[in-house]
């Protein structure tokens, strides 16, 4: 399935023009007619997705939706995409819901194997009964998680044998717990469930007929068709009401001024747009405009590549020439240093290296708070795609994964693992190549930072950050990492290190433990097979850079 990019603006609505007359029909109380028609959309909307579920087909859920909303058809129509889209989205996803579950239960299984076997240890060697106390109460407690998840690997298992999909909660699941448990009101749920008005673009109409922007010399300026306000003038062929033009809610629109430019060229284009229009909790009126942007560029790595390696802290960057090597910076470049960042020394850091390479770090990365974090990731994709733009190469990255079953290995594994912002990084960097017409390419993470630690970070006096870049690069231009001299030598200095009276027996406080022991008796056979082998199976998870990734951080 093909996935368009789309580039999106949000600004603000402020309505000056209201219709003279409201409605004896649709209208509740003193609500207004724009709130009104926000109303009947997303009752439309929640409407639609369950007769989508039911099979109904498109011709009898807009002849029907017009009938017990009053909207106009295009609006009927648009309710009914959004539900569609929200329906396969469910089942687009319900197969990696599937795949972490059970994940998450292997993992919990394993756990409550744990705290029974240390358990039965405990009685026999005769604990405190403080101490059994404890480990009475791990066993209930890993139980209850192993059946909470095996009830739920069943329902997802269910949803996907019948072809269903989850229940969904509109108006948000979190806003939905947060009032069953007291912290929420019902009115601010309800007032959540019918916030919206959606329309999608259309070449023939000039853009957007239900939601149209214009530009008056001065402003932007937005018009809101308020459908239940028409009135019927007769029926077409398909039995469907005819309406007369309905008034609209005008206003001034708001658009960020990075943006004016961009959206004004749209509209001199009579390109379609996407408009939603959200009412927040405060009352005011978000417009997000989405514009589909053309067909991303294939990467043409002719001239390299700017491979991206992504860290808590910042990026790794590595200057890829066409041959597969580092390539140094052009001279007299410079890295573009954001301007609004300046708050203290040491906010925004650009440590370069020799040979091209170079670290950005921003440290605030670890530990900002969410709109704080998401603004400095920002900042952090705008400086790299324009260092990628200015050398004339694609970027290179890593696969973005959705998988969370990693997070489930002890409370603090799950902080530090939450915390790392790998996939906003990630697809703000997709998304800033994207608008900037830059091409990218991804590829699988296994392995880089060991190869890189491995074979170039001694050679190229860079830290592994940067090496683990280097070899990213390598593999989204098609180049193998064989198994070189500098592997070979670290896998002798860690057999020297073994007793000279040859016992295999571990030794505890030089690394020279069991793990190590079956690592170094899988490469016996692995490192000898690996550079005659496909270059898929050179960078499997299973290949001898496992064996070796268990080596290198024995000996760090």
């Amino acid at each position: 399935m093909s996935v368009k990019n789309s580039f999106t603006i949000i600004g603000e609505f402020f309505p000056e023009v209201y219709p003279a007359f409201r409605s004896g029909k649709w209208a509740r109380g003193e609500e207004d007619p724009l709130t009104t028609e926000m109303r009947l959309f997303s009752a439309c909307l929640r409407w639609s997705y369950r007769r989508i579920l039911k099979g109904v087909s498109r011709t009898e859920i807009k002849k029907q939706g017009q009938d017990l909303f009053g909207l106009n058809s295009r609006y009927v129509d648009d309710a009914r995409l959004k539900a569609q889209g929200m329906i396969d989205a469910q089942k687009e996803l319900l197969e990696l819901e599937i795949e972490t579950t059970e994940a998450k239960l292997r993992r919990a299984r394993k756990k409550l194997g744990w705290a029974m076997e240390k358990r039965s240890r405990a009685e026999k060697n005769g604990l405190s009964k403080d101490e059994l106390r404890t480990l009475d109460r791990t066993v209930p407690g890993r139980q209850a998680r192993v059946s909470a998840l095996e009830k739920r690997l069943k329902e997802l298992r269910e949803h996907k044998e019948n072809g269903t999909v989850p229940t969904a909660i509109f108006g948000g699941r979190k806003l939905w717990r947060n009032v069953c448990k007291g912290k929420a009101t019902r009115d601010e749920w309800r007032a959540a469930r019918k916030n919206r008005l959606y329309a999608r673009g259309d070449r023939t109409k000039g853009g957007n007929p239900n939601l149209k922007i214009t530009f008056d010399g001065h402003a932007f300026r937005m018009a809101v068709t308020i459908s239940h306000l028409s009135e019927p003038t007769g029926v077409d062929a398909l039995g469907r009401p005819i309406m007369r033009r309905a008034p609209r809610v005008l206003g001034r629109l708001w658009i960020p001024p990075k943006h004016r430019a961009r959206l004004l060229g749209w509209l001199a284009e009579k390109r379609p747009y996407t408009a939603e229009l959200i009412r927040g909790p405060d009352g005011r009126f978000r417009v997000h405009i989405a514009l589909e942007l053309d067909d991303q560029p294939a990467p043409d790595f002719s001239r390299g590549a700017l491979a991206v390696d992504i860290n808590p802290d910042g990026v790794g960057l590595a200057n890829v020439s066409s041959c597969g090597l580092p390539e140094p910076w052009p001279k007299g470049f410079r890295i573009p240093h954001p301007k609004n960042l300046g708050k203290y020394d040491g906010e925004f850091q650009v440590i370069p290296y020799p040979s091209g390479f170079l670290t950005i770090r921003v440290p605030e990365l670890a530990y900002a708070s969410g709109f704080r974090r998401r603004y400095l990731i920002g900042v952090l994709a705008k400086v790299v795609v324009d260092v990628a733009k200015a050398l004339g190469k694609p970027l290179a990255m890593e696969t973005l994964s959705f998988d969370q079953g990693r997070l489930d290995r002890g409370k603090t594994f799950n902080r530090m693992a939450a915390q790392f912002p790998y996939a906003m990084v990630l697809q703000a960097l997709m998304r800033r190549a994207v608008k900037e017409n830059v091409g990218y390419k991804q590829v699988p993470p296994q392995h880089t930072s060991t190869i890189g630690r491995l074979k170039y970070e001694k050679k190229y006096g860079v830290p592994v950050h940067g090496a683990a870049a280097l070899v990213i690069g390598r593999r989204a231009m098609g180049f193998r990492e064989r198994i070189t001299r500098e592997v070979r030598d670290f896998v002798l200095r860690v057999k020297e290190r073994r007793k000279p009276t040859g016992d295999l027996r571990p030794r505890e406080g030089t690394g020279m433990t069991r793990k190590v022991e079956a690592a170094l008796q899988a490469l016996e056979t692995k490192l000898l097979l690996h550079n005659g082998l496909a270059r898929r199976q050179q960078e499997s998870f299973f290949s001898c850079w496992r064996e070796l990734k268990t080596l290198a951080l024995a000996f760090r």
